[in-house]
This record gives structure tokens, sequence and C-alpha cells, in this order.
């Protein structure tokens, strides 16, 4: 809901931590100008660069803030599921796998509401989110994340962190059903 970005920023912001260059992550690999990949509040180097349109060094992506990361998680992920209009607990759950696996999430979504599977979050998408009930593309959202979670190769590395997340989303989604 139109409400509830703030919220949930809050709680991405949780998730994703503060700066870290793991040569290991996957979506940690450099800003398209040369520089080695880092990533600061969940933004890696290369999507700060890609909307700013300029390099992101170490000591740039050191200093990024909250202000600096916003507008990019509303544009990048939030607007493009079009979690506004979601209802309240299915926009974090959509949100945050957004966040974390790309575009994965929508179409996640889509195969959930019986919606054709494209990854574009338009009408129909909408409408048949609304024939469901919100809880129950919550659980199905949580079940079709931590499939495809232990289908990674690096479910070794990272499968505790990333099933606590899936965990931690479904609590607070669930909980945001209920709040309203």
């Amino acid at each position: 809901m139109k409400k509830n970005f703030d919220r949930c920023l809050e709680m991405l912001l949780h998730h994703e931590g503060g700066f870290t260059a793991d040569k290991f992550d996957p979506g940690n690999d450099g800003d398209g100008y040369g520089n080695q990949g880092s990533t600061n509040m969940g933004v890696t180097a290369k999507v700060y660069a890609a909307f700013t349109g300029q390099p992101a060094p170490i000591e740039v992506m050191q200093k990024l803030t909250v202000a600096d990361v916003a507008p990019i998680y509303k544009q990048n992920y939030w607007d493009r599921v079009r979690a506004d209009d979601l209802p309240s607990g299915v926009d974090w759950a959509t949100f945050d796998w957004q966040v974390n696996s790309g575009n994965r999430s929508a179409k996640a979504l889509q195969r959930n509401v019986g919606a054709k599977a494209d990854g574009a979050v338009g009408p129909m998408t909408l409408q048949a989110v609304a024939n469901h009930d919100p809880e129950d593309i919550i659980r199905n959202m949580h079940s079709s994340r931590d499939t495809f979670y232990r289908s990674l190769k690096l479910f070794g590395r990272y499968g505790r962190g990333w099933t606590r997340r899936n965990d931690e989303t479904l609590e607070a989604a669930l909980g945001m059903v209920s709040d309203n």
C-alpha cells in the first residue's frame, strides 16, 4: 500500500546492513567503470553507478546514506513491482524479494495468483492479487522464495542468512496484514 514504503524501507535496510565488499556475492560485480564491487545498505556499486550515472568507487560507496539509497529502492524495486497498489504485507514480501533477487519476485507473485508470469506487474496482475487472500499470497511467496534459495550453488555459503531473512519477511508481512 502507498503508506508502507517508509516502513518497508526501514525493514529492508535492517536486512541489508552496512558496507561490504564480499568477493563471493554474485550481485557484487563492480560498478561498470572498472571499480571493485562493493555494497552499502544493499545497493551495489553497479546499481548506484547506473542510477547516478557516475562511477561508484569504494570511497563513495562507504559514505552512502539512507537519503542516497531510498530513491534507488523506490524507483528500481518498489515502483517496479507496483508495491503501492499491492495489499499491505504482500507489498513487503514482494519488495524484499525483488531487492534480494531481482524481478524473480514479480514473476513469483504472478504465478502465485494465476497471472501471466512476465515480470511486469500491471492491471491484470493487480486484479488477480485482489482475488486472493493476502496471507495465502505471502505464504506462497515465502515457499517459492525458499525453494529458489535452496536451488542456488551458493546456498551453503549464504543459505542460513537467506532463509532467516525469508522467515523474518514472512513474519513481518503477515503482521502487516493483521495490522489492517
